[in-house]
């Protein structure tokens, strides 16, 4: 068997990441795929016809919007999976979406977006089918709609807009967003979005959505927060009325591992010094939490905190100095 020139395993590796970025997103333009590639439009054209030598159908369309689109076939690509192994895949993802398991339920949203893309249609109804009877115990995420999150890994995948129904106060409202992120807690699935009737960045719970679609318009991405950051902070704080900064004196994983990230923002500031962003219905609550972690700490803010934190401390002595000492019986 000979080896490989160098120009060989150059276009295979070239032709690997051209499947890769069509497997990412729903339409590339030529000028598109040349730029990520470093090649021009005519070695995109002839590397697109290498993929339908291998069996990848792979359209092409002119006009405003097109461009190039891996589409599902009716067979599976080769090399993939066949058809009983594809479904195993599929619903194992679909499980591991919605569980516990810190950082894979990304990983498994992301695969589960890229085979979903290439299923054939007649696949694709049968792991829908197999995922509504698959159940878990022990806690876990809240159960979200698997078709929902689907959607909305596409839109993200795909730059293109999204809507869904949501519940604003006592009202549920039609919200338009341009999807940017899901995220993933301990509890909960999110999607950090860009809001465009609140003309804002919003962070929404995928549980309390319905009808949920994507649309066809693209936009251009904008500078967007860090999804996660912005998500924590928004659970763990911006959505309560009181909200408290504190300097503890332990360190950030020790505090991690005793507070769960939707109660608190953890941020290291040394070996043995974090700081801690949480927010609670009242400084009190946020007081005591903190004290029960066993360390010691200081307030940075707000300023009124500390006046809190000497009347609590005054009310705990006062308590401990009227407890009558217990005589000794024998």
């Amino acid at each position: 068997m000979g080896v490989a020139s160098g120009d060989e395993r150059g276009t295979t590796e070239r032709v690997l990441t051209l499947l890769g970025l069509l497997q990412q997103r729903q339409v590339w333009t030529g000028p598109e795929l040349a730029d990520r590639l470093g090649v021009t439009p005519r070695t995109v054209r002839r590397d697109v016809g290498r993929l339908r030598a291998l069996g990848y159908r792979v359209r092409a369309t002119q006009g405003a919007g097109g461009g190039y689109q891996l589409g599902p076939g009716q067979d599976l690509p080769p090399l993939l999976l066949d058809d009983e192994e594809a479904i195993a895949a599929a619903v194992s993802l679909l499980v591991g979406a919605g569980g516990g398991v810190a950082g894979a339920g990304d990983a498994a949203l992301r695969a589960l977006a890229k085979l979903d893309q290439v299923l054939p249609t007649r696949l694709r109804h049968r792991v829908r089918a197999l995922s509504g009877s698959v159940e878990s115990f022990g806690g876990g995420r809240a159960p979200v709609d698997p078709e929902a999150l689907m959607t909305l890994a596409g839109a993200c995948r795909d730059e293109v807009e999204a809507g869904f129904a949501y519940p604003s106060g006592s009202e549920v409202r039609r919200r338009r967003v341009e999807p940017y992120r899901l995220v993933a807690s301990d509890r909960r699935w999110y999607l950090l979005a860009y809001d465009l009737d609140r003309d804002d960045w919003r962070s929404f719970r995928v549980d309390r959505m319905t009808e949920v679609s994507a649309r066809t318009w693209r936009f251009r991405p904008r500078a967007a927060p860090d999804a996660a950051t912005f998500v924590q902070e928004g659970v763990a704080s911006r959505v309560y009325p009181h909200q408290a900064r504190f300097l503890v004196h332990a360190s950030a994983d020790t505090v991690r591992a005793q507070i769960p990230g939707s109660a608190a923002v953890v941020r290291r500031r040394g070996s043995q010094l974090c700081e801690v962003l949480s927010g609670a219905g009242s400084l009190d609550f946020v007081l005591v939490r903190m004290l029960l972690l066993g360390h010691d700490f200081e307030v940075l803010d707000p300023p009124e905190l500390g006046r809190r934190c000497r009347a609590l401390a005054e009310r705990l002595l006062a308590a401990g100095a009227a407890t009558s000492p217990v005589p000794d019986e024998s």
